[in-house]
């Protein structure tokens, strides 16, 4: 089996890439909108990504599933948890006309990717429809699962927030019932086995949570015994206030995100890239009361910047600027 980790630093985001080495197959889990670095990663096994999977609607970054999708002609398995507010809306929406190629999971469903197996366990609480995938590797000889990608659900350090549905989705009142289910899905979490490695799909800086360590990985074990928010499941009431207290605000763009990754980003076939524009254009732009938004470190800015200028650095918190 294969296993890589593609981490986004500026999102604080990991994919997967999964891959059976005796079929050649290949499995990108919550792949991002840049699908090429995925198609190269498997291209540089002698992979072909037959499946993606997504563990839930994001709202911090755009997915890539249907990107990925129209590149690769992959299946999707993506979550039929939840109730209509939480179904992905572009699987009957293919550019050439048609469905995606696809499969809809419950909690339990099983498929494979060559000789490994991917079994969905529905994990709400971040979201009503959220799952993750634990992987067991048969070609290996194996019989039990290796490792679990929790996606949402439990990071290094803590778990995902609950009061998205809320604060982001504009679900009112939604924040503490999904508080009270993420602490059942913790009980759930606490029974499974120690030795199973644990694949979140975030690390430190992301705003999917308010403590997410900075290691990339870790097992079930050790979060069960020093992840602080697993350590307060032991009391529903206690749990419900301890996990919605504190939570920073969420960025303003997270509604958008999860209403687009809803209906379908627009497939894009290749990343735009933006337009050098010279004195001239700038000028006529700020003329217009453009707003400009300048990326240099500190000091640069600090020394000289166009009149009205937005600075938001281009470093790992630039999504939250």
């Amino acid at each position: 089996m294969l296993f890589r980790m593609l981490y986004d630093d500026k999102l604080a985001q990991a994919s997967y890439l999964i891959g059976c080495q005796r079929t050649g197959e290949a499995l990108v889990i919550d792949p991002e909108r840049d699908v090429e670095r995925y198609v190269e990663a498997a291209a540089r096994e002698g992979m072909k990504i037959t499946a993606i999977a997504e563990t839930h609607i994001h709202a911090d970054y755009l997915s890539g599933a249907r990107e990925l999708a129209e590149r690769t002609g992959a299946r999707l398995y993506v979550s039929d948890e939840g109730d209509e507010n939480w179904k992905y809306r572009w699987l009957d929406k293919k550019q050439s006309g048609g469905s995606y190629d696809h499969k809809l999971l419950k909690d339990g469903d099983k498929f494979k990717v060559g000789n490994i197996e991917i079994k969905a366990v529905h994990t709400p609480g971040h979201t009503p429809e959220h799952m993750s995938f634990m992987v067991t590797d048969l070609g290996g000889g194996a019989n039990e699962p290796m490792g679990i990608a929790t996606g949402d659900f439990v990071f290094v350090g803590d778990v995902g927030r609950p009061d998205l549905l809320e604060s982001a989705a504009g679900h009112a009142g939604a924040k503490e019932p999904a508080a009270r289910t993420l602490y059942q899905t913790i009980q759930r979490f606490k029974g499974m086995p120690d030795y199973l490695q644990l694949w979140p799909g975030h690390g430190a800086g992301s705003a999917c949570g308010k403590a997410l360590g900075a290691v990339p990985q870790s097992t079930v074990g050790y979060e069960k015994r020093f992840n602080a928010a697993i350590a307060d499941a032991n009391d529903e009431k206690k749990f419900v206030h301890t996990i919605l207290e504190g939570q920073p605000e969420p960025p303003l763009y997270f509604a958008r995100m999860k209403r687009e990754n809803k209906e379908g980003p627009a497939v894009l076939g290749k990343l735009p890239a933006p337009k050098p524009l010279d004195v001239k254009a700038l000028k006529k732009l700020v003329s217009e009361k453009a707003i400009i938004v300048d990326t240099r470190p500190w000091p640069q800015f600090r020394e000289s910047h166009v009149e009205g200028a937005l600075w938001a650095p281009l470093s790992n918190y630039f999504p939250n600027a």
